[in-house]
């Protein structure tokens, strides 16, 4: 029996994108070879990234004449500091709401001055700032959108007087908003897209001119776009399971019917974390995440009733950060709703036992 899987990352897939996914290792698409042992310039692979990238921007309902989409290397880590080298001309405003805003800020320094906007630092980063401090002659604005450590998210996309950029990771293709607001989104492919080895990037293309340096090929976002995404050999099997995950997110409704998933699988958690005596929710109600979901036990000393009783029923992934402690449970797009239940219950017989 598979365990119910809530890592924060590498995390859960569909059923069926891991058997595609498995298969293609022997065999891709019947051309009797595999894979990962293709050429990444044959017509089999070209086609591969050409579908991953179009679907993308088709279920961000983003214009092709106006976005493009890339599947880089080196995680989101890599595009914290990319991003600044090619953007960063004087000043750029952060908004700090947590450890991935802390790491984007100061790789960001390196290349230029950087103003925080905003911050959560005085609570442990358990809420989302409200308000934004002066934007004037900033560069960009760049926000983490969903803290995947705390347990926070916005809910609302802030206002900028600039270029916005996010770092979407754990959130990305999750939930109705209008990517259209951001010059430039990216994401780590291993928390709600696909297997780790690859960062989703999705930029306006006027972003392009505006590169403010000279960058080394490897960092440059236009010479990735003059080359269709391979400057270099691409993750192979990372952007076939990406396009897998999209292709299924595509057939069972969009990004609109996910959203109606994850608020469902939420509630439920969040609902059990409010109602039971022995459990307490950590971020601020108004800002809680629907894709990580972030509690504690009101008694520490039953940490090993607790730990036991989810072991014995299959459940993984679920120790809280050690900046925060206690417990999350990463809920992504394929988590199904039973697993949440079964979460659920745990916490019920826990509270009757306690």
């Amino acid at each position: 029996m598979k365990k119910h899987n809530f890592s924060a990352g590498p995390s859960i897939l569909s059923e069926e994108v891991f058997k595609k996914a498995s298969q293609s290792v022997l065999n891709l698409n019947d051309s009797g070879l595999s894979l990962i042992e293709i050429s990444h310039r044959s017509s089999d692979f070209v086609k591969v990234m050409e579908e991953a990238r179009n679907v993308s921007l088709e279920l961000m309902e983003l214009d092709k004449n106006e976005y493009t989409s890339l599947f880089l290397q080196g995680g989101a880590s890599t595009q914290f500091l990319m991003l600044a080298y090619n953007f960063l001309k004087n000043k750029a405003g952060y908004v700090n709401t947590g450890t991935w805003s802390v790491k984007a800020i100061k790789e960001a320094k390196l290349f230029g001055n950087v103003h925080e906007l905003a911050s959560s630092a005085d609570r442990n980063f358990n809420y989302i700032p409200k308000e934004l401090d002066n934007q004037e002659s900033l560069d960009y604005v760049h926000i983490t959108s969903n803290n995947t450590i705390f347990g926070t998210q916005f809910h609302h996309v802030p206002k900028a007087n600039t270029d916005l950029f996010a770092d979407m990771s754990s959130d990305i293709f999750s939930r109705k908003i209008d990517y259209s607001k951001f010059s430039l989104i990216y994401a780590g492919a291993q928390k709600n897209l696909g297997a780790a080895g690859t960062t989703l990037v999705i930029i306006r293309k006027s972003m392009l001119e505006k590169i403010c340096r000279d960058v080394p090929s490897m960092l440059n976002y236009k010479v990735h776009f003059e080359k269709d995404s391979m400057f270099n050999t691409p993750p192979v099997f990372s952007v076939y399971t990406c396009l897998l995950s999209l292709k299924w997110l595509m057939k069972n409704g969009g990004i609109a019917e996910i959203e109606k998933k994850n608020i469902e699988k939420s509630k439920i958690l969040y609902d059990e974390i409010d109602r039971n005596s022995q459990f307490k929710g950590f971020a601020n109600y108004e800002d809680r995440s629907i894709m990580n979901v972030t509690f504690n036990l009101v008694d520490e000393s039953k940490k090993e009733i607790f730990d036991k009783l989810y072991l014995e029923s299959d459940i993984s992934g679920i120790n809280g950060h050690r900046s925060v402690g206690g417990y999350r449970a990463s809920i992504y797009n394929a988590m199904p709703i039973e697993s949440v239940q079964t979460l659920v219950d745990v916490m019920k017989k826990f509270e009757n036992m306690i």
